[in-house]
């Protein structure tokens, strides 16, 4: 039986499945000494499509490619900041916690 769900760290593999029919079911995000973010895609025909991905014989619409990428992105950014404070941002010291 193939499987309906694949998870990879990979954003572009991701993006390249979100691209040809893949839905994105979740992001997971470990501490790992530096954060690393999982993504899980669903959908039919991922076995397929990871093989056509990593043989170099997957084909996409660039631009359906480009806006699975920064919907990725955006929610991974989201991701990222969910549950951070002003003044977790502060205590940084870069730019982002100036603006307060």
């Amino acid at each position: 039986m193939e499987p309906t769900s694949l998870e990879t760290t990979d954003i572009f593999r991701g993006a390249y499945l979100l691209a040809s029919g893949g839905d994105l079911a979740e992001i997971r995000v470990r501490q790992n000494g530096k954060r690393i973010a999982t993504f899980l895609i669903t959908g039919k025909d991922l076995a397929r499509l990871d093989r056509d991905y990593r043989s170099g014989r997957a084909l996409i619409n660039p631009v359906q490619l480009r806006e699975s990428l920064n919907h990725l992105r955006d929610v991974l950014f989201e991701k990222l900041h969910e549950g951070r404070t002003r003044y977790d941002d502060r205590k940084r010291g870069d730019r982002a916690g100036q603006a307060y």
